[in-house]
């Protein structure tokens, strides 16, 4: 029977997410500002591989290839008009991998930030982003996503738009909102941990949490702090592996398995629930965080 979301948090323990999908894709041959979200039509075996991978190490939330798959951001590569294409065909395909797999992990649809800053600070209009992110989203919808994950967002304006967006076109499905904290424990926009996780449960968001980043010890002082204002949320922590640096032209980030693995056990204690990787985490960070979590007693899981 395949998994859904009800009842995975249902199960004990906590839950391992994946990790980065555009740290992969760059290790295949994908290059600096190009679109990830085209390999699903031209690489899809590529794709698959490494969701392949994800699931082979434990993760039983997996995001499709969509990130930048909004109007907005294949906007900027003039692929605006292939939206409906390439957001559904990664939900399909991330769904054919997990169904091989036995099917008991969840397909997530993936929507990123617009990459636009919303009236009156910025020209984008909250209309607008309504229209765009429900866009990308019923192409996930159509390709047979379980759940919908909102993430990266900076500010509770554009994360009201894409939740709206959403909620128009998938009034049932779970919603996971993340956010990311990388100015001084709040988001770019000034939005802090406390306000992030009061203000997400308030739209209906199934889970909330933080995502990216500057690495783990910042995530989990974010988990710390909306586990303390609200210990009934589901929390969600998904990690960059460090803060990136510029080698040779190429973005390393230093954190290992061992490390993320070490942070999987203290995030979850601090009262994440679903637990995961950013950028710069791979299969085998994946892989490192479902053992040292498999160590963790079922009873510590705070909520279900």
């Amino acid at each position: 029977m395949a998994q859904t979301w009800q009842n995975l948090l249902a199960q004990p323990g906590p839950i391992l997410a994946d990790g980065a999908m555009g740290t992969m894709l760059f290790e295949a041959g994908l290059q600096f500002g190009d679109p990830p979200e085209v390999w699903n039509v031209v690489h899809p075996d590529v794709v698959r591989s490494i969701q392949r991978a994800y699931l082979e190490a434990g993760s039983q939330i997996l995001l499709t290839n969509t990130f930048g798959g909004s109007r907005f951001r294949l906007g900027m590569h003039n692929l605006q008009n292939r939206v409906a294409e390439l957001n559904r065909t990664a939900a399909i395909l991330l769904r054919a991998e997990v169904e091989a797999a036995g099917g008991n992990a969840l397909v997530a649809g993936d929507i990123g930030p617009s990459g636009e800053i919303l009236a009156p600070l910025g020209t984008l209009e909250y209309a607008d982003a309504v229209e765009g992110f429900a866009e990308q989203a019923a192409a996930l919808v159509a390709g047979g996503v379980d759940l919908l994950w909102i993430e990266t967002m900076s500010a509770l304006e554009e994360m009201d738009a894409a939740f709206e967006g959403v909620r128009r076109v998938a009034p049932d499905l779970p919603i996971i909102t993340t956010m990311t904290f990388d100015t001084h424990g709040r988001t770019m926009m000034g939005v802090t941990p406390e306000q992030a996780v009061k203000h997400l449960q308030g739209l209906g968001a199934a889970a909330v949490g933080g995502n990216c980043g500057n690495g783990p010890d910042e995530l989990l002082a974010v988990i710390q702090k909306m586990q303390a204002v609200a210990p009934e949320a589901v929390l969600v922590a998904k990690s960059n592996a460090g803060i990136p640096e510029l080698v040779q032209r190429k973005t390393v980030y230093r954190a290992s398995p061992d490390t993320m693995g070490h942070y999987a056990c203290e995030v979850h204690a601090a009262g994440a629930r679903i637990v995961g990787g950013c950028c710069g985490n791979t299969p085998a960070h994946m892989a490192a965080m479902a053992s040292a979590l498999r160590g963790v007693p079922a009873h510590n899981s705070h909520r279900a």
